[in-house]
């Protein structure tokens, strides 16, 4: 696999990059006793996508939402022909989203993965010198006909091409992201003595950022990438592994029957061991109840002028442990 060395910063960086804060547990070692490797068990096949129709596409339905901005959704939102994607109703999908080959170094025998960039992140046509973000959601409520529970244990993992650093945009911070959104139950804040106590579904959206300080900005010497990982028991996120080569990774998360969250990545397209565990986190402190969906984030800094890095993944698949769903088992699978 062709990749790009990223050069560490000095030792301390390299610690820094490698310990979250407090109460994460880190490394395989920490590894808690709830923790699933995601892409353990049932594969649904209703859901993901492999990109291996030629004639994949996606209809944008432009002008895109904007709504955590303001306010607009702007229907009919974006979909894609195999049914299989949407465009994030809050923020809109991104600029550019096809089929392209599959970069040198993918899954044996991929012939197409998906591209996501974008140029303009927040109101369409309306620069903000700002940075924004778009969503592009994986349908999965939708195509098995509600949410998964925590107790089937479901994961969702990804391959995703991370292009060599002096292809990025030229900023520090936040570039991809890579996430799921979950439900728990917590106390309605509106209830008051009048209402009585009432409950409310939360929805929450953890994951893995992947975060460029650059070294245009910092003045370093060198460029120093690293994953980011939403969220601690707090609610703050918190440095993961370093990012020490480019070209392909492989990101992973499940949920276990606890409702705790688990964090798996390492670089290379083999499917993911326990060696591969990053932390296992109950994030904003909430027991999730029940998944949803996954989706990607793209994210620049929205001035008009500069595009996003282009990512590029490829075989999102969603499992799970426990099925009542239409599925496909999968074999056991080890590294390649």
């Amino acid at each position: 696999m062709r990749s790009q060395s990223i050069v560490r910063y000095a030792l301390t960086g390299l610690i820094v990059s490698l310990v979250s804060q407090v109460g994460a547990a880190q490394g395989n070692a920490g590894r808690v006793a709830s923790a699933i490797v995601p892409g353990t068990g049932t594969q649904l096949v209703q859901v993901g996508d492999d990109f291996e129709a030629e004639d994949w596409d996606y209809i944008p339905n432009n002008p895109k939402s904007s709504e955590d901005i303001d306010e607009q959704q702007r229907l009919p939102v974006g979909k894609s022909t195999n049914g299989r994607w949407y465009e994030g109703q809050k923020r809109g999908h991104p600029d550019v989203v096809k089929r392209v080959p599959t970069p040198e170094g993918g899954i044996p025998g991929s012939q197409g993965s998906m591209l996501m960039q974008s140029l303009q992140t927040g109101i369409p046509n309306r620069p903000s010198r700002t940075m924004h973000q778009d969503d592009f959601i994986g349908n999965v409520q939708n195509r098995v006909g509600g949410t998964i529970k925590a107790s089937q244990a479901p994961s969702v993992t990804t391959r995703v091409y991370l292009p060599p650093v002096d292809e990025w945009e030229p900023r520090s911070g936040p570039h991809f992201a890579f996430r799921i959104a979950i439900e728990t139950t917590i106390p309605d804040p509106k209830s008051n003595f009048l209402t009585g106590k009432r409950d409310k579904n939360e929805i929450y959206w953890p994951g893995f950022f992947i975060v460029l300080e650059s070294k245009k900005q910092t003045g370093k010497p060198d460029d120093y990438a690293y994953l980011r990982i939403r969220s601690n028991r707090n609610g703050a996120d918190f440095k993961g592994p370093q990012i020490e080569v480019t070209g392909w990774w492989t990101l992973g998360m499940s949920v276990s029957a606890d409702g705790m969250v688990h964090y798996y990545a390492h670089p290379g397209i083999e499917e993911l061991t326990e060696e591969d565990y990053v932390t296992s986190q109950y994030p904003y402190g909430y027991k999730c109840e029940r998944f949803r969906n996954f989706f990607y984030n793209v994210i620049n800094g929205d001035n008009g002028q500069t595009w996003s890095t282009p990512w590029i993944v490829d075989d999102p698949k969603v499992y799970v442990l426990q099925s009542n769903r239409l599925a496909t088992p999968t074999p056991n699978r080890t590294r390649r």
